[in-house]
């Protein structure tokens, strides 16, 4: 009979725990790492690089090597989708995540990444466009959406520094979000139905970014 999966682990096979058990031998030193998880255990999702630092020092770290895109999403309805495109983007180490729109927002999906990366909340599309425009270095703002005039994503010429604007998961992008956009875009289709999932659009784009301008040298990127 399988023993019971640990109810962190969202992986169906595999050890009945992830992670690691307390350290055994003398500890290491170093600000990083934390006291508590060296003498319980690190049982959290986290890459081997990451074990037993302390989730400060983790973001810490991350931050001096965040990509130069942003994700931003529109919140009106509470979308589950919301949780699964931050997960994407602590996974593809976006620089910040921006919930557009209601400051609540559906953190199932997110699997606690979101502790991990800089969120930011802006009232309205406006108010995002406005923050990424008056950066040091401004940024772009792309829209995904299937509208005449969106040029392909797999063609386009991609802005290094850009924030891809996510909508709600049916409605897609508000008008409001549109005219706010600097240009939109669309992701090729070649089915019956007219959209795809909002999370899983968010991380072809995400994706695109990365294989267009992340440094793939050396191990930089974690390839389990």
């Amino acid at each position: 009979m399988d023993e019971p999966r640990a109810p962190y682990d969202p992986m169906p096979h595999g050890p009945a725990e992830v992670g690691v058990g307390p350290w055994e031998g003398p500890w290491p030193t170093g600000p990083q790492y934390d006291a508590a998880l060296l003498a319980e255990g690190d049982r959290r999702n986290v890459v081997d690089r990451y074990r037993y630092w302390s989730m400060e020092a983790i973001v810490a770290d991350l931050d001096t090597r965040r990509h130069d895109f942003h994700v931003a999403i529109e919140n009106w309805q509470h979308d589950f989708n919301i949780g699964t495109v931050v997960r994407s983007a602590n996974a593809f180490l976006a620089r910040e995540v921006h919930i557009v729109g209601n400051r609540r927002w559906n953190r199932r999906g997110a699997m606690v990444t979101d502790r991990y990366q800089h969120v930011r909340h802006h009232p309205t599309p406006e108010d995002l466009a406005a923050y990424l425009h008056s950066l040091d270095e401004p940024v772009r703002l792309l829209g995904i959406d299937n509208l005449p005039g969106s040029e392909h994503l797999e063609t386009m010429e991609l802005p290094r520094r850009v924030c891809f604007l996510f909508g709600q998961e049916g409605p897609g992008l508000s008008a409001q979000a549109r005219a706010a956009c600097d240009g939109t875009f669309s992701i090729a289709q070649f089915g019956s139905t007219r959209s795809i999932n909002a999370s899983a659009a968010a991380a072809i784009a995400m994706h695109t970014w990365v294989r267009r301008y992340a440094d793939l040298a050396g191990d930089a990127a974690w390839r389990g």
